[in-house]
């Protein structure tokens, strides 16, 4: 059974600082490029970061400079650090996994909230 359970979530100031974290069991980690996806109320789902098994990496236009992604292979673990918020920033956050090779293997975690005050 595949699982990615995100946390870190929370309220926080802008201009403050947050961390998000994802865990996955049940697939290759090694093996999927993970993702990081937000989706605000009223907006569609859109990708925040990307990183490859080998670490390639790729940002959203919006957060460049302030979200850095970064992955630990034998933790299984991905994370979002998330600097100089901005109220657009407040959204549901969704960690994503999609194999390197087999493109119908996609999954989702459950999200996580995250609410930058002005």
């Amino acid at each position: 059974q595949v699982q990615l359970v995100e946390s870190g979530g929370g309220l926080v100031q802008a201009g403050g600082s947050l961390r998000l974290s994802c865990t996955a069991s049940g697939i290759i980690f090694r093996m999927n490029v993970m993702n990081w996806y937000r989706q605000a109320p009223g907006k569609q789902r859109e990708l925040v970061a990307s990183i490859s098994s080998g670490g390639s990496i790729n940002y959203a236009d919006s957060v460049k400079g302030r979200f850095t992604i970064s992955r630990d292979n034998g933790k299984n673990t991905v994370s979002l650090q998330m600097n100089r918020r901005k109220p657009e920033d407040t959204a549901v956050y969704y960690c994503n996994a999609k194999h390197s090779l087999l493109t119908t293997s996609i999954y989702w975690g459950q999200g996580t909230q995250v609410t930058v005050s002005s």
